[in-house]
C-alpha cells in the first residue's frame, strides 16, 4: 500500500492483497487530512513466518495463552493479504493494548468501518473470536458489509454470519 511502513517496501509482510492496500491507502489518506497518521505495522504473512512468529509466543508465554493472542500457522488472517496490523507513525505503540488509547487507535475504532475495515479482535468478544482483544489488528471486509455490520452494531464476523462456537478463551 501507498502508506508510511515499518519495514522496506520490498518486505513481504509489507505487503497486502490489492483491494486491501487501496482501501488501506485511502484510509491512511483520509485519516492523515483529519491530523492522525497510521503507519503499517505488519501486513501479510507467509505460512513460515507464521510458523516462527507462533512458536516464539508458545515458547514466550506457553501453549494456552499463545492460542489466545496468535494464530496457528495456516490460520491466520494475516497469510491472506486481508489483515492489517496498524500502529502510530512515531512507533509509541507498537502491536501493544496501548495503541487503543493514542489518537491513532481512537481513529481507527472510530472510522475503519468507513472504508471496509473492522477491528478484527474487539474488546469483550474474546470468548466468540477466540482471540484477545488487539485494538490495532484490522480485516478487510470490504465497504458493503462493514457498513452493515456498523448499522447493525455486530462486531464480529462470527456474530454476523451466525458460526459462534464457543472458544476455549
Amino acid at each position: 500500500p501507498n502508506v508510511p511502513l515499518r519495514g522496506a517496501s520490498t518486505s513481504e509482510e509489507m505487503k497486502l492483497r490489492k483491494e486491501t492496500a487501496d482501501a488501506l491507502s485511502t484510509m491512511v489518506d483520509a485519516a492523515k487530512k483529519q491530523g492522525v497518521n497510521l503507519k503499517l505495522a505488519s501486513g501479510y504473512r507467509s505460512y513460515n513466518t507464521q510458523i516462527s512468529i507462533y512458536n516464539n509466543e508458545v515458547k514466550q508465554y506457553g501453549k494456552a495463552v499463545a492460542d489466545t493472542q496468535s494464530a496457528r500457522p495456516g490460520h491466520s488472517e494475516h497469510q491472506t493479504g486481508l489483515a492489517a496490523d496498524m500502529q502510530d507513525i512515531n512507533g509509541k505503540c507498537v502491536v501493544a493494548d496501548c495503541f487503543k488509547d493514542l489518537p491513532e487507535g481512537k481513529w481507527l475504532a472510530e472510522h475503519a468501518w468507513e472504508y471496509g475495515f473492522i477491528i478484527r479482535y474487539p474488546a469483550g468478544k474474546e470468548s466468540i473470536t477466540g482471540y484477545r482483544y488487539e485494538p490495532w489488528h484490522i480485516r478487510y471486509i470490504g465497504v458493503e458489509l462493514a457498513q452493515e455490520m456498523h448499522k447493525t452494531a455486530v462486531q464480529t464476523l462470527e456474530e454476523f454470519f451466525g458460526v459462534v462456537e464457543k472458544q476455549p478463551y
